[in-house]
């Protein structure tokens, strides 16, 4: 066991990861920005905001300050908004143990730079001894903290090191398996986002689940052929963090992207859907990111351009829906 392990970002996901190692008796520290959210959760054990009704076990601590929570970890999990990682990862950095695993639990892809969140730390520790790794998978946050049986991924290059982190977040009821394909897992759990909203979109405009299975389908067809272009191994897109989170993101009623382009698809616009939203939908940034890495690899990705063309350009989600199946027929096992 390790001795203790910081989890940066006190969200729904970082907070039901926290309770998930501290109840296998692991030391964990949770860290938030805001100092006095913060400290009412270190008083009140429990993350009122993101994940009501989960007490924290005796544990976790609560805080406020980086210095503290990096102070001698063993394991460090990323699991803030993608588009913050980079800033937050600047600021914990020089507080970091060399060796350690840093294990990313974000899902999206840096607007700026188009590279995914392993990618970003790796630039931005150079010359510093870490292994970066990537946890994943079919695992609503509050499904996880509510004891519910989970099975996810996690990459790493050096399959020892996943092995590592494999054993330190597995428990009864939550199965980790192991993988050396970062950038599979990666691509799907930012694109998965993508996808779920399309779906979203869809369930909106009233379709029915003839719809949603075509979208899940072809999605995960889209995913594939960006996935592969950088380099990724086919298999992970038919595992836990390809077609799992893809099923689960585009079905589930807990999943804020499906529920961003439900509200699209019931003729809100995106800032009136945004505006009702409590918690980030990466899958609104993610898009854009993923619309320009696609463009970039050219990888012919009809989904998740229409719904950059919804969220972007002031489409009307009926005609995204008639371009999308309007196009030339083709066969449905090209890869490009």
């Amino acid at each position: 066991m390790m001795s203790k392990v910081a989890v940066i970002g006190a969200g729904s996901w970082g907070t039901a990861l926290a309770i998930l190692l501290a109840r296998k008796q692991q030391q964990v520290v949770l860290w938030g920005r805001d100092s006095a959210r913060m400290a009412e959760m270190q008083e009140s054990r429990k993350n009122r905001k993101y994940l009501p009704g989960h007490s924290f076990p005796d544990s976790l601590i609560a805080t406020s300050e980086l210095k503290y929570a990096l102070n001698q970890a063993d394991c460090v999990l990323m699991v803030v908004p993608s588009h913050g990682l980079r800033q937050v990862y600047r600021e914990l950095k020089p507080y970091l143990t060399e060796g350690i695993p840093v294990v990313s639990a974000v899902k999206g892809i840096e607007t700026s730079s188009l590279r995914t969140m392993t990618q970003v730390m790796q630039e931005e520790s150079a010359g510093m001894r870490l292994s970066f790794c990537v946890l994943s998978g079919p695992s609503f946050a509050e499904e996880v903290a509510s004891g519910h049986p989970t099975a996810v991924t996690v990459a790493c290059a050096d399959i020892q090191v996943a092995a590592a982190v494999q054993q330190l977040c597995s428990s009864r009821l939550f199965r980790v398996y192991s993988s050396t394909d970062v950038i599979g897992l990666e691509i799907s759990g930012a694109m998965k986002n993508v996808i779920a909203i399309a779906s979203g979109i869809s369930d909106g405009l009233g379709y029915g689940l003839n719809t949603r299975a075509a979208l899940i389908t072809r999605g995960l067809a889209e995913i594939t052929r960006l996935g592969i272009a950088l380099g990724a191994d086919a298999r992970t897109f038919a595992g836990l963090g390809g077609l799992g989170d893809l099923v689960l993101t585009c079905t589930g009623n807990l999943s804020r992207n499906r529920t961003i382009g439900l509200k699209l698809g019931s003729g809100k616009s995106l800032d009136e859907a945004l505006a009702e939203m409590t918690m980030v939908a990466e899958g609104v940034k993610t898009t854009l990111s993923c619309y320009h890495l696609a463009r970039q690899s050219g990888v012919e990705m009809p989904i998740l351009e229409q719904t950059h063309a919804v969220l972007y350009e002031n489409k009307r989600c009926q005609d995204a829906v008639a371009d999308l199946f309007e196009r030339d027929l083709k066969e449905e096992l090209l890869t490009r």
